[in-house]
């Protein structure tokens, strides 16, 4: 249960810790959070997940309120206590600990308030002094695999976002008479009815671009309608749209109302009808049943009761599941981020949620009186739900989980809670090559200030051992990548030792290469990732379901050649072009002098790969010819580039295609997406233009090995001063591509546009590899995250200035950082709530359920509240003769180091198939047109021998298995798709 009040505004935000929940939330609404007081009442499992959530996403001040005792019980899922606090004060011990989180929060503890076991009547006490005073209240229970939520944030509760999208924005193609507005190139709106937008540089209608929303009426997907008048003019050309994201204002009822009267999110579409007699249920837990029917009676309830599910929710009631307690916490912690900064639209106002399914077979795993009663351990309230065994089950796992970043540590705090592991047998193995860095201690909540520099895995492993003891000696921390080059590492004995696979990664290329492994050895795999307030959850279930690999994402949307060249309309295109510009300035070009120092006959070899030779060859000669022998040096340089990039090179487009020019087709050349830009003037005091300078000069002396002093504003405007720049001269036969087709015939006339004498003259100009012995210049890796290299501020000055040409809005360090830099979006809150939906998978796994309905793959976004679950994927099957097959899982398993004769006879006889072809990676072993004598020779050869001969490489000693594909024919001749061999050796 928390409350909530709002006093005044800190007055910086620590973007260093922040960085990624600011792409989350923007800094209107951080700034709102952090200046807001959040009371927790109860600080047992839920409680605390709670407040260590709001504590990482920082708001003014958390007060706690729980002065009971902590039990031997609480330990179930509370994480921040021991067995020596047994007897103290939870709150007292919980303020502590939550203090280590985070240094901007201030912790506190409130003495005398109300018993910790609150009652429904004092609920609606507590409540009602809540709504009549504007304090938002939220009230949440937990019984074992049940969950509770409401929330009340008052009569008028403003929204000032209430999905957290960016806006959606376009460029028009017309605007009738009647405010009919057509999208240009039939690029879709994605607006719909109610939304508003506002309008620039429409061309004859001033008045539309003032900068004041209208509201649309959708005609279509490439179509809406404004309300406007005469008085708006008549549309010429051009403009540009942009979503208004508009305040919402929702009301809320307080709990005795609602009590009655109750409006549900629903959680699970599976169960829309559960949560009416879940809030029945929920009410009062002693003589259950009875009391439901009693009260269902008197109520306004309609429909049957359901008394086996209500029956389990009362023989939960003592129960405290830690992956219900962490998906609730952050679902709760969330909508207390939401009434502090009036972002995301929140709960109205129940949400009850189950996951029954978890539980397992109650003939492998019997649940009874006396297989559920208290054993003396900190697992109670686990075993109260599941049973004995089960637990010990749980225990005796051996787990394997792949990173430790920020979903890493919230599961390792899950399954230390939960006894992983932790059993005579048990072991959990993680590994992470990531070091610790200041921007993690936001989300990665194992990880403490005088943790940053130390090794992710080593920190955590040491982490959870402090927070369930019972894991000492049960964690192996590793720091190597998992992937091809390390499965000598990771070989046949590690994966077969394993019970299942957890992956905790942030990208695509890891996790495939995990799911590979995963359906080889047969292993199930949980899968789950997080984007800002939205994450998904997925089980991979050995001959069951599909695999992660089975779908992917639609590739990322590219920008157009010519768009990056010469054409922006967005800042997205000037900050990839200016990306691009950093990696060819101080990436691409110091390694091609590298390599024309220490490569002999680089020239020639370069002529054959890359069809630039030209410029290639060019950027050799100026970065060793003209190389700067001082910082003033630099600076001149980066002057000089910016009267190239910014003046001449704009001149130069402008000369190419003036303002009033035409297409062939008669209409305005610079009209639609292609803006016609202005050449930039040089202004030392235009903060653009300047960091341009100062990034530049500074990142230039840094490949060339020159100290770049600490130079003030005086000192650069005194070298600038001295500059003399050549005036513009416009070049002939100079070819621009106006359109993406132009574009990609210019790449493909590159190669064979040189003749040798040309390529004789540019190559005179370099200097003779011999005469600069030694010489190297030191390429830059573009790194995000040091604000203090130059890297984001020559990149963000670069972009600028380029928007600056085409009148494009400029974007903020911050921004660019997040574009540049490839940000993911992250807060904690969501991270919390995606683990603990892979942890109530996780039951499912343990008890190795065999039903592929009681499996759900989850997706959530906690900005709309939304969450929604599906069931698994089941594999694709195949067919040969009569034979079915499991196309993800199945393969032909054969063992021993046999002769090809031996493998094309056995799948002759055994499988009736005829393999017509047999290759090995990319070394094709047999083929039925291969000559007679090639092939008697092959058949009598031992598979690894074979191997050996063809690709002219040795079998690595720990590869245990040989991995073949085929292609073959049927008993009837026909050519049919079977599964890959396995020869085990």
């Amino acid at each position: 249960m928390s409350a909530m009040q709002i006093d005044s505004p800190p007055q910086t935000i620590d973007e260093s810790l922040y960085s990624r929940q600011l792409y989350v939330l923007g800094k209107e609404a951080m700034i709102k959070m952090q200046n807001a007081n959040v009371l927790i009442i109860g600080l047992k499992g839920l409680g605390i997940e709670i407040a260590k959530n709001v504590a990482l996403a920082g708001v003014k001040s958390l007060s706690l309120y729980d002065p009971s005792p902590i039990e031997l019980k609480d330990l179930s899922t509370q994480f921040f206590l021991s067995k020596s606090d047994i007897g103290k004060p939870t709150a007292d011990v919980s303020a502590e600990k939550l203090k280590e989180l985070n240094q901007y929060v201030p912790i506190s503890v409130i003495g005398d308030l109300i018993t910790t076991n609150v009652s429904l009547e004092e609920q609606v006490k507590i409540n009602t002094f809540t709504h009549k005073n504007d304090i938002g209240f939220i009230n949440a229970d937990i019984r074992g695999l049940f969950g509770q939520l409401f929330v009340d944030f008052g009569e008028n509760f403003t929204v000032i976002d209430q999905t957290g999208e960016e806006p959606l924005t376009g460029i028009v193609s017309d605007i009738e008479k009647d405010g009919s507005v057509t999208m240009l190139d039939d690029n879709r709106h994605g607006l719909q009815d109610g939304d508003y937008v506002k309008f620039s540089e429409v061309q004859g209608m001033p008045k539309l671009n003032d900068g004041s929303p209208h509201k649309i009426e959708v005609l279509g997907p490439y179509a809406f309608k404004i309300q406007i008048d005469e008085s708006y003019g008549e549309y010429i050309k051009g403009g540009l749209y942009q979503q208004v994201k508009m305040p919402a204002i929702l009301k809320f009822e307080p709990l005795v109302k609602q009590l009655a009267n109750p409006e549900y999110v629903i959680s699970d579409f599976a169960k829309f009808d559960k949560p009416p007699q879940y809030h029945l249920g929920f009410q009062d837990a002693n003589e259950f049943i009875q009391l439901v029917k009693e009260i269902a009676a008197s109520s306004n309830f309609e429909g049957d009761l359901d008394e086996k599910v209500l029956r389990e929710l009362s023989y939960q009631a003592t129960g405290d599941i830690p992956g219900l307690v962490a998906f609730y916490g952050g679902l709760i912690a969330q909508e207390v981020l939401k009434c502090c900064s009036s972002k995301f639209g929140p709960v109205k106002q129940w949400l009850y949620f189950d996951s029954l399914e978890s539980l397992p077979s109650n003939d492998e795993f019997p649940r009874n009186a006396e297989t559920t009663k208290p054993i003396n351990s900190r697992y109670d309230s686990q075993i109260a739900v599941f049973g004995k065994k089960y637990q010990e089950t749980i225990s005796n796992l051996k787990v394997f989980l792949v990173g430790s970043g920020a979903i890493g540590c919230e599961m390792l705090k899950n399954w230390a809670m939960m006894g992983l592991g932790a059993g005579p047998n048990g072991q959990i193995i993680i590994t992470d090559m990531d070091s610790i860095e200041k921007s993690n201690l936001n989300r990665q909540f194992l990880f403490r200030p005088k943790d940053v520099g130390k090794n992710k895995s080593d920190v955590a492993a040491q982490a959870v051992q402090v927070m369930n003891p019972d894991l000492k000696g049960k964690i192996e921390s590793k720091l190597e990548k998992v992937g091809s080059d390390t499965e000598h590492i990771f070989d046949d004995n590690f994966w077969n030792n394993l019970d299942f696979v957890t992956n905790a990664l942030d990208n695509v290329d890891a996790r495939t290469y995990v799911d590979r492994r995963c359906i080889f050895y047969k292993k199930p795999l949980l899968e789950s990732g997080t984007l800002g307030t939205k994450g998904n959850t997925q089980v991979v279930i050995p001959n069951l379901t599909e695999s992660y690999s089975s779908s992917q994402d639609p590739p990322e949307k590219s920008i157009p050649l010519c768009t990056l060249r010469s054409f922006p309309n967005k800042i997205d295109h000037t900050i990839a072009w200016a990306k691009s510009l950093f990696q060819g300035y101080f990436a691409d070009s110091p390694e091609s002098v590298n390599l024309y120092l220490s490569q002999p006959n680089y020239v020639e070899q370069t002529l054959k790969q890359n069809p630039d030779i030209k410029g290639t060859l060019g950027n050799i000669s100026n970065y060793l010819n003209n190389r700067p022998y001082s910082f003033e040096d630099c600076i001149k340089w980066a002057r000089i580039e910016f009267e190239s990039k910014y003046n001449h090179d704009i001149q130069q487009l402008l000369y190419n295609f003036p303002p009033d020019a035409k297409t062939s087709a008669g209409a305005p050349f610079w009209s639609g997406p292609k803006r016609a830009p202005t050449p930039l003037k040089f202004d030392i005091n235009n903060t653009d233009h300047f960091n341009f300078i100062v990034g530049g000069a500074n990142l230039l002396a840094f490949i060339y090995g020159l100290k770049g002093p600490q130079a003030t504003f005086e000192d650069y405007k005194k070298v600038l001063d001295e500059i003399k720049i050549e005036p513009f001269v416009p070049k002939s036969g100079v070819s621009i591509a106006a359109n993406d087709n132009e574009a990609e015939e210019e790449a493909k006339n590159l190669s064979g546009s040189l003749d040798e004498d040309e390529l004789k003259k540019i190559a005179a100009t370099l200097p003779e590899p011999s005469t600069l012995a030694g010489y190297r210049l030191t390429p830059i890796e573009f790194e995000k995250d040091d604000d203090t290299n130059h890297h984001i501020e020559f990149i963000t000055a670069a972009s600028n200035c380029r928007a600056l040409n085409y009148a494009i809005e400029t974007a903020d360090a911050s921004k660019t950082k997040f574009i540049a830099g490839k940000i993911i979006p992250a807060i904690a809150t969501t991270t919390a709530l995606v683990t603990g939906l892979v942890c109530l998978e996780l039951y499912k796994v343990v008890a190795k359920n065999d039903d592929i309905e009681a499996y759900k793959n989850g997706f959530i976004n906690l900005a709309l509240p939304f969450i929604g679950f599906s069931e698994p994927i089941k594999s694709a099957k195949g067919k040969y003769n009569d034979k079915e097959f499991d196309q993800i899982w199945d393969r032909f398993e054969l063992h021993g180091d046999i002769t090809l004769k031996e493998l094309i006879d056995h799948f002759q006889e055994k499988e009736g198939l005829e393999i017509s072809m047999l290759s090995y990676g990319v070394s094709l072993l047999y083929a039925s047109f291969f000559p007679p004598k090639k092939v008697k020779d092959r058949l009598s050869l031992k598979l690894t021998d074979l191997i050996k001969e063809v690709s002219k490489k040795d079998i690595p000693p720990h590869v245990k298995n040989l991995i073949f594909e085929i292609c073959c024919d049927d008993k009837e001749g026909e050519d049919v798709e079977v599964p890959y061999i396995n020869v085990k050796i």
